[in-house]
């Protein structure tokens, strides 16, 4: 009997430490004694090349971060299905959640999670809630390159075709806001036409093969987007067109960049809004969990890419 109460009792001391091992791993979030973060990223569904880089870069730095943080990434096809993964996040128990809110009617959502304590940095689209924190390019000043360098092509006068993209909210509004701002008071004579479409290239292409049709004389186009230009670019082909003279973009296409050289009668401009920023968005989210002070709205600023400097912007390993 003896023999086995000191075999019981050694035994008890082994597995003292063990089980304290095993109960050491909290996610209190409080970044002491080897605890990682819970960082939620929510992003649409890949319904465009640029979205599908978004997605890519931002879990592309959180697996980098992976000593700090634990993470869950995902995809959604509408506001409802955004919600419901927003919800699974809250559950899970993200302390952070970087956001592409790209619809409609997720603000009372996103100020649900706000008020539940956690941290919501949105990439690129600009909500009305309070506490959130944002990480965009400057999708104005994106219209006021875009005035700037039809101007500098065409000059003071002429017809310029712009092709909004209501269904993306403030990023159209924005960068139609910013040219239009800009054309008033650098060329106020110069006559817009003003067209809806969407940001891929298929809506590109057909809505720009009608335009064609209905316009007899245009000097520039003020595309919003790198895949709704190469659509803009085929449909101007295939009419056999040649007054047009510029054909802007935005975005930061490695097939659009790579277009630029290869027409000498059109020049093509993108205002490069790389979906790569989203790292940023990721990198300010650790930040704000590790008590780090960082400003509410992060805005880089916009680059402009042509035929003269596309080379310094090829990336061979880029998903877009």
């Amino acid at each position: 009997m003896k023999k086995f109460i000191k075999l019981f009792v050694l035994l008890v001391l082994v597995m003292v430490p063990v089980l304290a091992a095993c109960g050491s791993d909290n996610t209190s979030g409080d970044g002491e004694s080897g605890d990682k973060f819970k960082v939620g990223i929510l992003a649409p569904a890949v319904t465009h090349g640029w979205v599908a880089a978004v997605a890519y870069h931002a879990e592309a730095r959180a697996k980098e971060l992976s000593d700090e943080i634990d993470y869950q990434i995902y995809t959604s096809s509408d506001a409802s299905e955004m919600t419901s993964q927003l919800d699974d996040l809250i559950t899970w128990g993200a302390e952070a959640i970087v956001a592409f809110p790209q619809w409609e009617g997720m603000e009372v959502p996103i100020q649900r999670a706000i008020d539940e304590g956690i941290e919501v940095v949105n990439f690129d689209i600009a909500i009305d809630v309070d506490g959130v924190y944002r990480v965009a390019g400057d999708n104005y000043d994106m219209g006021v390159q875009g005035a700037n360098y039809i101007v500098d092509k065409i000059g003071t006068e002429g017809d310029v075709v712009i092709l909004e993209v209501p269904s993306s909210g403030s990023v159209s509004e924005l960068r139609t806001g910013g040219f239009k701002d800009t054309i008033a008071e650098i060329a106020p004579d110069m006559t817009l036409h003003t067209y809806a479409t969407q940001f891929t290239r298929e809506d590109g292409l057909a809505d720009f093969a009608d335009i064609l049709t209905s316009l007899d004389h245009i000097d520039a186009v003020l595309s919003l987007d790198d895949e709704t230009s190469v659509g803009v670019l085929q449909a101007i082909e295939e009419a056999g067109r040649t007054d047009i003279k510029v054909v802007t973009g935005g975005g930061g296409m490695q097939e659009y960049f790579n277009m630029m050289p290869e027409n000498e009668d059109i020049w093509i401009q993108s205002a490069l809004y790389s979906p790569a920023m989203v790292k940023d968005a990721v990198d300010i989210a650790v930040k704000i969990l590790n008590g780090e002070e960082t400003d509410e709205e992060t805005v880089i600023p916009t680059t402009v890419v042509d035929r003269d400097n596309y080379e310094e912007f090829l990336d061979a390993e880029s998903p877009y």
